[in-house]
């Protein structure tokens, strides 16, 4: 059977390899930094509602040292901000053909691909996991970790997208075959928006009249550039039911994946490509989005600050925003 090649060992992309490894698969991760030297050293820990979870595989630093097959399964679990860059060491390293799953939020990364390779695949995550300290991540989702939409970029599906939901269902993520898979990715770019306000206010903060904001101006991008979505959360309800959000023993969560990059100093956030997105349509189609950009430009500026998750208040937005 293929081997699957994992490119970011993060929240995602840690929570795949340990069940992937645990139901027997062949897995292979490419990591960097204090990631890459705990994996290396003792494997990686998930840490579930239900217990703790360990495996170990091989890691190493870049696709070249993977030493790419032509049958691998590439799965690209980098942030928005790094593709461009992984992508390029993928090319380097001689990936050509090999079917490449984008287990990413926002809807720029397919597209990214695309430049590079032929045979691309969108894939909505549904997967509540945090990853803050080097050699462990943590999944919140009981009784399964996560799940997923799988489809071709830009639209269609193939055997490749049926055999690796086949696999991932095998591996305890019940997943399905979507042939408009970016609806589902534009409807999950939608609930993203609002990783930014719990990062930058905190997880306790009542932003619940802010996410609205953000959500409506999107949709009326959306609406203005013809964008489908779908909800993701309500792709299938026997499914669905399966993944609610759990508390961890001995584990307070940090928040979305961007209050995990300003946990860690991480040096970046994904914002560009979420909030950021809405933006550059609203641009492109003559519709304001006030609110998405000015979360946008917040971003950048507690990056270059270096500061913590909860660093903003509310009275700052409220008054920011005119709300």
């Amino acid at each position: 059977m293929s081997r699957f090649v994992i490119l970011g060992v993060g929240a995602v992309g840690g929570t795949l390899a340990v069940a992937l490894i645990e139901a027997g698969e062949d897995v292979i991760g490419i990591a960097r930094g204090a990631q890459l030297a705990a994996i290396k050293a003792g494997g990686l820990t998930l840490r579930t509602p239900e217990g703790p979870r360990h495996a170990n595989f091989p890691c190493v630093a870049t696709p070249q040292e993977a030493g790419l097959r032509e049958d691998d399964v590439i799965i690209l679990c980098v942030k928005t901000q790094h593709t461009e860059a992984a992508l390029a060491q993928l090319r380097e390293a001689g990936a050509q053909g090999q079917h490449i799953f984008c287990f990413q939020n926002g809807v720029e990364n397919e597209r990214l691909a695309l430049r590079y390779f032929p045979n691309v695949h969108g894939v909505t995550v549904m997967l509540p996991a945090d990853f803050v300290q080097p050699g462990e991540v943590v999944c919140y989702g009981a009784p399964v970790c996560g799940s997923f939409d799988v489809g071709r970029y830009p639209s269609g599906s193939d055997d490749a997208d049926a055999a690796l939901v086949a696999r991932l269902e095998a591996a305890g993520f019940p997943s399905a075959v979507r042939d408009g898979v970016m609806t589902f990715k534009y409807g999950k770019l939608l609930m993203n928006l609002s990783n930014i306000v719990g990062a930058a206010l905190g997880q306790e903060a009542d932003a619940a009249a802010i996410n609205a904001a953000l959500k409506a101006e999107a949709e009326a991008v959306f609406a203005a550039a013809g964008i489908a979505w779908a909800d993701p959360a309500k792709g299938d309800e026997a499914r669905d039911a399966q993944l609610k959000i759990v508390d961890v023993p001995g584990v307070t969560r940090v928040g979305s994946s961007t209050a995990q990059s300003l946990a860690r100093g991480a040096g970046s956030v994904e914002t560009d490509y979420l909030n950021g997105q809405v933006s550059l349509l609203g641009r492109l189609h003559g519709v304001p989005t006030p609110g998405n950009d000015w979360f946008n430009a917040l971003a950048a500026r507690l990056v270059r600050e270096g500061a913590a998750p909860g660093a903003v208040t509310l009275d700052d937005v409220k008054a920011a925003l005119a709300l």
